[in-house]
């Protein structure tokens, strides 16, 4: 699929961007990651709840995994494959991408908070002038 098509995939549900990510596509929603396209020749929706999980692997998905270089399976429970019903049917699509764009902008809002959080805690860094007060260091003169 190329961005074209994941566009007309997705519109039953949303208008999505479309960015080149690893070895397929990333779909959003705005700022929110909703899938993954492409990758391991699959669509993989965001997820990050134990219970759209449950559901998902009752429709027959898994999650997301990958054979690291080291040689060990890793997998990511934040992405699940697209339920195949999903596929022919614009109400499954819809079905499992609500929660899966409600997951990205939960990830999204927490990735900022965490940033904000950050920031604030730089802006709190005393002075190196207090520091070197503090440590009883002597400035060179």
């Amino acid at each position: 699929m190329d961005a074209a098509d994941i566009e007309d995939f997705f519109a039953p549900f949303a208008r999505v961007r479309v960015k080149r990510m690893f070895s397929g596509h990333g779909v959003y929603v705005d700022d929110a990651c909703i899938a993954l396209c492409g990758i391991l020749g699959a669509i993989w929706i965001k997820t990050d709840d134990e219970a759209e999980r449950a559901a998902l692997k009752a429709a027959g998905s898994e999650p997301f995994n990958y054979v690291a270089p080291d040689g060990r399976t890793r997998v990511m429970n934040a992405f699940w494959k697209l339920p195949d019903a999903a596929l022919d049917d614009e109400d499954a699509l819809k079905r499992w991408c609500r929660p899966a764009l409600e997951a990205a902008r939960r990830t999204a809002f927490e990735k900022a908070r965490a940033k904000a959080r950050k920031v604030a805690k730089g802006t709190k860094r005393p002075s190196p002038a207090k520091k070197l007060a503090k440590t009883g260091a002597r400035r060179a003169k």
